[in-house]
């Protein structure tokens, strides 16, 4: 079993008809190459790590305004004078300076899908790197006012959160099934490289330059350099294959699959890769009717699909639930009231956070979704319950200094606490929404569950102050119970679905499959799969060949959506 888990060679015996593992559903063809692949081939490595620059930007955007508020400079500029002459940020200027991010990009990345299906991703990609750094440029030559601050921050929200949505599609669209859980993956990877970075040059700015406005100005700027590299890289990265083949580039999308997936044309995993594309695109393209409203209205009537959106937007809700941003946005404040170098301490947790998110690249395909989510609740319930005992309990608020190791003890468990995000939330969540929903419907349905993420992100990161100042170290409780329910979330409703392709996670869904039970679910020959997906709207084939029959009548040809509730 473990030499299974480690092998970086993929076997196409089950689909040979020479082979003794041939699956007897499988049509035969001797004239397609069943050789192994390697897992990962040079190509989808590169694609993987350069397009999740995007979560770079977020991870980078999100870590420096911790540093940025406690910045003596920074504070000078953009605080306010207490009565005992000293700068700080009130509540709700801070909440409004970190929070004002997520506005944007909550906003991104609900326009960004229809804009990708117009322009491409590659593209879009490119013109939302520009955004980002419109946004950027704006922050920079801030001089006193505050609100041009918190608006040059919605301006690289909207870029970020449209980058949020493109890269995992991005992503999902090119990567080989066998490893495309971990390229998604990769997205959350670097947010929290992005994160750690921005810690690293907040300690060296603030040590070197704290009275200088380049103490935050030359971390933006370099903010800005990973931006254009991204933007313009991508214009020489190819587009999907699944977007060449819509716009009718074949022989580009087969050059892309084979490059990316390391095989030759004629092997059984391009070949019916490339059917399955050119079968999806001209039935969606036959059962289009032209009316978005009426498309939406119909995403929401049809089967098991009010389901799986309620279930993607709580998934990212809880995904932000977990209390992660509270160390990421707030951190140096935190630390800081212990008494120990804040800075310093955003460095340690910050690279935990990037080097155990590897492990979470390993566990998302070989654990299985469900267990891993699951256990870190668990793991994460436990670091808040400890951290927010402490903290409210033995940590001396007034005079820190008196409580020195209780205020180790918050970083240690801070540090365990990531170590559980990091591995099971963090990445996994990402993966998920790749999965979760059906090719008709993906687009929008993870712009809705997305827009989940980024709304709780404002939410949290705007309030968490007030909440702070009102109950202390006591918020942790808070999270605690979130993660509780979030947990609960994934034992009663999520599927397990690993190592399956998408049209069995969608026809798991669709047969009511116990998700308790959906590790050991064993799926139906090909073609009761498709009879399933038929009777629910959700194959997109048997739509087009039901509007071919009525006629070419979209409104006559579709498929009644209620044979399967």
């Amino acid at each position: 079993m473990l030499s299974n888990w480690v092998s970086m060679t993929v076997f196409f015996d089950k689909h040979n008809p020479t082979s003794e593992k041939w699956d007897r559903n499988a049509p035969p063809s001797d004239a397609l190459d069943y050789s192994p692949l390697k897992r990962i081939s040079a190509k989808s490595l590169f694609i993987a790590v350069f397009v999740s620059m995007g979560g770079l930007l977020f991870g980078y955007d999100t870590g420096q305004i911790s540093g940025f508020l406690e910045m003596p400079d920074y504070q000078q500029r953009f605080g306010q004078l207490n009565d005992k002459g000293k700068y700080y940020f009130s509540d709700v200027r801070s909440g409004l300076i970190v929070g004002l991010l997520s506005i944007g990009t909550l906003i991104g990345a609900l326009v960004a899908a229809p804009i990708a299906d117009r322009v491409g991703r590659k593209y879009s990609i490119s013109f939302w790197t520009l955004i980002i750094s419109v946004g950027f440029v704006i922050q920079i030559s801030a001089s006193h006012q505050w609100v041009q601050v918190m608006m040059g921050r919605w301006v690289t929200g909207l870029g970020i959160g449209a980058l949020s949505l493109l890269v995992p599609m991005y992503q999902a669209e090119t990567a080989p099934p066998w490893i495309r859980g971990a390229m998604v993956c990769t997205y959350q990877l670097f947010i929290t490289l992005g994160i750690f970075l921005a810690a690293t040059f907040n300690y060296g700015t603030v040590s070197h330059l704290a009275n200088s406005s380049a103490s935050w100005r030359i971390i933006i700027g370099l903010g800005w350099v990973f931006a254009l590299v991204l933007g313009i890289g991508i214009l020489f990265f190819p587009e999907t294959p699944r977007y060449d083949y819509g716009r009718g580039n074949y022989d580009r999308a087969r050059e892309t699959l084979c490059n990316v997936y390391g095989a030759p044309p004629n092997h059984w995993s391009i070949v019916t890769q490339i059917e399955e594309i050119e079968t999806k695109l001209r039935a969606e393209e036959a059962v289009k009717n032209g009316n978005a409203v009426q498309e939406f209205v119909k995403m929401w009537r049809a089967p098991r699909m009010t389901y799986r959106i309620l279930l993607g937007i709580a998934l990212q809700a809880f995904q932000q639930l977990t209390g992660a941003n509270y160390f990421f946005y707030y951190g140096t404040t935190i630390f800081q009231s212990v008494n120990i170098d804040s800075y310093i301490t955003q460095i340690i947790l910050n690279t935990i956070n990037f080097l155990v998110t590897f492990i979470g690249l390993y566990l998302v395909e070989h654990f299985g979704r469900r267990r891993s989510l699951i256990a870190g609740s668990i793991w994460m319930f436990i670091c808040f319950m400890i951290f927010a005992s402490v903290g409210h309990f033995a940590l001396n608020r007034d005079f820190p200094q008196e409580t020195r190791p209780a205020g180790v003890a918050l970083i240690v468990f801070a540090c365990f606490f990531i170590l559980g995000f990091a591995t099971t939330w963090g990445p996994m969540i990402w993966t998920i929404m790749a999965e979760l929903f059906p090719s008709r419907y993906r687009a929008q349905g993870m712009a809705m569950a997305t827009a989940s993420n980024w709304l709780w992100n404002f939410l949290l990161a705007f309030f968490t102050p007030f909440i702070t100042n009102a109950i202390d170290f006591r918020y942790g409780y808070v999270f605690a119970g979130t993660n509780v329910i979030g947990g609960l979330i994934v034992y009663f409703f999520v599927m397990e679905s690993q190592g399956r392709t998408l049209e069995e996670i969608d026809t798991m869904y669709l047969e009511h499959v116990n998700p308790r039970k959906s590790a050991k679910w064993v799926a139906p020959p090909a073609k009761e799969i498709a009879k399933i997906r038929k009777a629910a709207g959700t194959d997109m084939e048997a739509q087009a060949e039901h509007i071919n029959s009525a006629g070419g009548n979209p409104n006559e040809g579709v498929l009644p959506a209620t044979t399967i509730e």
